[in-house]
C-alpha cells in the first residue's frame, strides 16, 4: 500500500526531475508552497483528493488503484527495488 511517505518521495523526485521548484509547482497545483514542502518532508499527515491530483497532474503523474497483493511484491515494486 503506497503511504504518504513514498508519495511524497515520488512527488519531489518528479518534481526535480522536471526542474520545477516547490513554489512553481505550489503555483500551477493552486496549491501552497507549505503543502508541497510538507508532502515532500512527511509532515503533511493528510491531504485531500484535489489537491492531489492537481499536483499529480501538473507532474504528469497519475494515480493508479490495483488490487491489493496481501504483501507480495508487484511487477512494478521489484522494477522499483532493481532500479534503486
Amino acid at each position: 500500500m503506497l503511504d504518504l511517505q513514498t508519495l511524497g518521495e515520488q512527488i519531489a523526485t518528479q518534481r526535480k526531475a522536471l526542474g520545477l521548484t516547490q513554489t512553481q509547482l505550489a503555483v500551477q497545483s493552486r496549491t501552497s508552497r507549505a503543502t508541497i514542502t510538507a508532502l515532500e518532508t512527511c509532515a503533511q499527515r493528510e491531504l485531500g483528493f484535489n489537491k492531489l491530483m492537481a499536483i499529480l497532474s501538473v507532474l504528469k503523474l497519475d494515480l493508479q488503484i490495483t488490487t491489493a497483493n496481501r504483501g507480495r511484491p508487484t511487477l512494478e515494486d521489484l522494477q522499483r527495488e532493481s532500479a534503486r
